[in-house]
């Protein structure tokens, strides 16, 4: 009998219903089976989330009506019907107690509340919270300093954001923790820049990626490192670990973290996977490698958490040199495309799907994939 099938849209934004998320994890996963069946894959692992509170960062538009403003989304396809957020409760606990105090604020000040288009919400685990308040309007000191009485009674930062202004209360950034195992290990968070919008499917990733790389020792490379989220969990299984990142903050940010958590086997540096494919295959030299000879390694293992766009056909040719592939997707459709082609010298050995952002189609995907010959 076939499953039947489950119709994402008819659930109102950020409304959490809780009675289904079990159904809704269950057809994923059973998505997830019948994608990997083709590969020979007989087990996943299932990792669902809190049905509830599990979103660590939100963006609305903030709808004026009169002398007063609230939280807004869009239904898809409807942009000029705001829906109002008066409840959030898929948003970390910080977030839905920040909501209404923030609105409050923002209606009881004309200077917080005129202009003001968009907020953008940001918070970790330990209670950390960072807003971002966007306007159509040059801010000035005036603003600046209702801001930081906020953030002071709020005891979170802010930033006020307009074009070609940037002002802080405080610093741009948050800092998480992550418990992997038996270590704790803390991530700065910068305002703007990538984070894993589910802190609690994040550690079970990270849980999941440090299990299955546990015996394969050597060296890693790491395409696509971001902050370093993946890379300081794994750098414990390895002798040492290069991972690359195009982006500067990011770069920045993981050697941030790297020091933060006192890892000394990591090096990274700012490549795309193009540019290391062409560093690697010694078709072009970069000046960012001349004190990180790649001879110097012995990879063993590549671990790849790419963009929904997948592998380009260069980096996935290229990691079938490596004995271990370890692949986290956020979109299985460029992972299976992916898979085509690394399945042809590797086989899937370990498998899992995390739910990343319940109460919608999407799915996050992680193979261990092993050279057969």
């Amino acid at each position: 009998m076939p499953e039947q099938a489950v119709d994402f849209s008819q659930f109102p934004l950020g409304q959490a219903v809780s009675t289904e998320y079990h159904r809704q994890f269950q057809y994923k996963l059973a998505q997830t089976r019948r994608d990997l069946e083709h590969f020979g894959v007989s087990e996943v692992e299932a990792l669902a989330s809190p049905a509830s509170g599990f979103r660590m960062r939100a963006e609305f538009k903030i709808w004026h009506e009169q002398e007063f403003c609230y939280h807004a989304m869009y239904e898809q396809g409807e942009y000029k019907k705001p829906k109002k957020i008066d409840q959030f409760t898929i948003g970390y606990k910080l977030i839905q107690s920040l909501m209404p105090q923030l609105l409050s604020a923002v209606n009881g000040s004309e200077n917080l509340r005129k202009k003001l288009f968009s907020v953008e919400y940001l918070t970790t685990t330990i209670d950390e919270a960072l807003i971002t308040l966007l306007y159509h309007r040059e801010l000035d000191e005036a603003w600046l300093a209702e801001a930081k009485a906020l953030a002071a009674r709020l005891r979170i930062k802010i930033i006020g954001r307009s074009r070609g202004q940037r002002l802080l209360t405080h610093n741009d950034f948050v800092t998480e923790r992550m418990e992997i195992g038996d270590t704790e290990y803390y991530y700065k968070q910068t305002e703007s820049a990538f984070a894993q919008p589910n802190a609690f499917i994040c550690r079970e990733m990270l849980q999941w990626a440090t299990k299955i790389s546990g015996g394969l020792s050597g060296d890693l490379l790491e395409l696509y490192c971001g902050n370093a989220n993946f890379t300081i969990p794994l750098s414990k299984n390895f002798r040492q670990v290069l991972a690359t990142e195009i982006s500067k903050s990011s770069v920045r940010d993981a050697n941030h973290n790297i020091t933060q958590n006192n890892v000394s086997n990591i090096d990274v540096v700012r490549l795309s996977s193009e540019e290391f494919e062409q560093a690697y295959r010694k078709t072009r030299a970069f000046r960012r490698l001349k004190d990180l000879p790649l001879d110097r390694y012995h990879f063993s293992t590549v671990m790849v958490d790419p963009p929904r766009a997948g592998l380009d056909p260069a980096t996935c040719e290229l990691i079938k040199q490596f004995r271990n592939i370890i692949y986290v997707s956020c979109n299985p459709l460029t992972l299976l495309n992916n898979l085509h082609k690394l399945t042809l010298t590797h086989s899937i050995t370990k498998a899992a799907f995390f739910d990343q952002f319940p109460y919608t189609p999407h799915r996050e995907c992680g193979v261990l994939l092993q050279q057969t010959a």
